[in-house]
């Protein structure tokens, strides 16, 4: 881990209370980052966590359990943290769904849905978030897109149509803000085995008679060149990198973390 002078932030990170949104609270908080959860789950596996990240790294934890599809409660979310922890550095907008299907059948609700928590909450924690790092001269904001944000894949016409806007929200807030003390960029996972992934791991191996460890390589094959899934931990790392002073000048940009997916 490279050395970074994060002691003391305060980082909000959306749809953090398991997989990928915990690996980079986490992540965040051995950094020395107060780190404020947020999503939905048992209170007492919340309470858990907290107590953990506390423990382990020395750091203050909050959490809200602000529905990422409610726009004010998205910016009720930011504002509350200003006024309780005193300071917002760090916004990581990682709340997200999925569904699939074909575009002509695709629900108009699952669709809707889609935009609002993977698209419209990012933008709403941005514009809330911005004039609390103006007024601090610094900030980073971190939208988790995915690989789904730089290319298409069949049945994912609304989590693609979000992922690419949050690319082109990236760029244009990076734009607005560049040389103001904050950055934005996103962060393009490929597969990442996440809960939702292992049930499309467990879907191909019963469809096709096959091992759940096969299942998995099969969908890797697919996609992913390198035949390795992206760690929850590899992207905190990430993000913790793009929070570092060493990368002041990385902004408005989009780093795919895919093993090669898009390379191709």
């Amino acid at each position: 881990m490279l050395p970074t002078k994060l002691k003391g932030k305060v980082a909000i990170v959306t749809g953090s209370t398991s997989g990928i949104g915990l690996g980079i609270a986490k992540s965040l908080a051995s950094q020395g980052v107060d780190i404020v959860l947020n999503g939905f789950g048992k209170a007492a596996e919340i309470t858990a966590v907290r107590h953990d990240i506390e423990r382990d790294h020395n750091v203050r934890t909050g959490y809200s359990d602000a529905d990422m599809s409610k726009s004010d409660a998205v910016r009720g979310l930011v504002e509350a943290v200003a006024e309780t922890m005193g300071r917002v550095d760090i916004l990581v907008n990682n709340a997200g769904i999925q569904f699939t299907a074909p575009a002509e059948s695709f629900p108009v609700e699952k669709w809707d849905a889609i935009l609002a928590i993977n698209l419209s909450a990012a933008f709403h924690g941005i514009a809330a978030a911005l004039p609390v790092m103006k007024n601090q001269g610094w900030g980073r904001i971190v939208n988790i897109a995915s690989a789904h944000g730089l290319v298409g894949s069949v049945h994912k016409a609304a989590y693609v149509a979000a992922k690419h806007g949050v690319v082109g929200l990236t760029k244009v807030v990076g734009l607005e803000t560049a040389g103001s003390g904050i950055t934005i960029n996103a962060v393009c996972p490929g597969w990442v085995r996440t809960p939702l992934v292992e049930k499309q791991i467990a879907d191909i191996a019963e469809q096709r008679e096959i091992s759940v460890e096969d299942a998995a390589i099969s969908l890797l094959r697919d996609k992913q060149p390198s035949l390795n899934f992206v760690t929850p931990d590899q992207l905190g790392d990430t993000v913790a990198f793009l929070c570092s002073p060493a990368a002041d000048q990385i902004t408005g940009t989009a780093i795919a973390v895919d093993g090669a997916w898009t390379a191709q």
